[in-house]
């Protein structure tokens, strides 16, 4: 993308809430959401992040400072968040380098656990008002009438393409997921391979804060069990793998079977999203066929 590309009242934004234009853009990526990482006339570069107004923005944007201010590692926000039409934007600084740790053996996902247990330790005392609704693919908690969460531009689309097999699969572990009366707290909801920067050993930075959520600690880290080598396209990590994420996380704090099978559940939901996905775009079936060898396993751990 130029800067003649730009939406139009992005430059204008940039002047008026970081004091200075852009001049380059470095990255951008427009979808659901959209990021532009741009170099402005004063030398900076910042990226700034937009996305439908929902009301979760706010939340999300302050947990994220207060994570930045105790040296954790994350972009720290540099304008608050302002309403644009009907858009939540806001902007944050560039923290470049790193590389994304592919794989999904056990060992790389006992790394990934343990950035988890250190970012939800973390959030634990972080003051916010719940970042509600959750991100769509994980509300499994929605209270709209069907099986799936409100999705407009997804429900209007033949349903009868997505695989029954998914569907069953999605059917149970919500029924799980609902029965649970675990309490929530915040965790980020993206926690996938594409989102982390690590240096060696050690990790970088954890981006995607906007996709933070409310709901028990046992199914955010079984979501993250599930996700945390996902790239491009989204996919599930081997079974073993989600095993050993899920008891690395245990050696700091121990769950209860309720909480195990809470984990193995969430671990399932947002393949079985991913897999409707694929099915309602066309997509390669890479969350589908993962489903379909994998949820009777996962289900049978969730005592789903």
């Amino acid at each position: 993308m130029s800067l003649p590309d730009l939406p139009a009242w992005l430059p204008g934004w940039c002047a008026d809430h970081l004091g200075s234009g852009p001049v380059g853009v470095v990255y951008e990526r427009v979808s659901i959401s959209s990021v532009f990482g741009l170099k402005l006339a004063d030398g900076r570069e910042v990226y700034v992040k937009a996305r439908e107004d929902d009301g979760r923005a706010e939340s999300c944007l302050t947990a994220q400072a207060v994570l930045a201010e105790r040296g954790l590692p994350c972009p720290r926000p540099v304008t608050p968040v302002t309403i644009v039409g009907t858009l939540a934007v806001h902007a944050e600084e560039s923290l470049p380098g790193g590389a994304m740790l592919l794989g999904d053996t056990p060992d790389i996902a006992r790394r990934y656990a343990a950035v988890f247990a250190r970012l939800m330790a973390a959030l634990a005392d972080v003051e916010v008002a719940p970042p509600l609704p959750n991100p769509r693919w994980s509300r499994w908690d929605h209270t709209g009438p069907g099986l799936w969460p409100p999705i407009a531009f997804l429900d209007e689309r033949d349903q009868s393409v997505v695989p029954e097999f998914v569907v069953a699969s999605a059917e149970r572990v919500r029924k799980r997921l609902l029965a649970t009366d675990l309490p929530c707290v915040l965790g980020h909801a993206d926690f996938e391979a594409q989102n982390l920067r690590w240096r060696g050993r050690e990790v970088w930075a954890v981006h995607d804060w906007d996709s933070l959520a409310w709901q028990p600690e046992a199914a955010l880290v079984g979501a993250a069990a599930g996700a945390f080598a996902s790239a491009s396209p989204p996919t599930l990590a081997p079974i073993e793998s989600s095993k050993a994420f899920l008891e690395a996380y245990r050696e700091l704090r121990e769950f209860s079977q309720e909480e195990w099978e809470v984990a193995w559940a969430a671990s399932l939901w947002a393949a079985a999203h991913n897999a409707r996905w694929e099915a309602l775009h066309g997509d390669a079936p890479v969350s589908i066929e993962a489903v379909r060898e994998q949820a009777a396993e996962r289900l049978r751990r969730a005592n789903a």
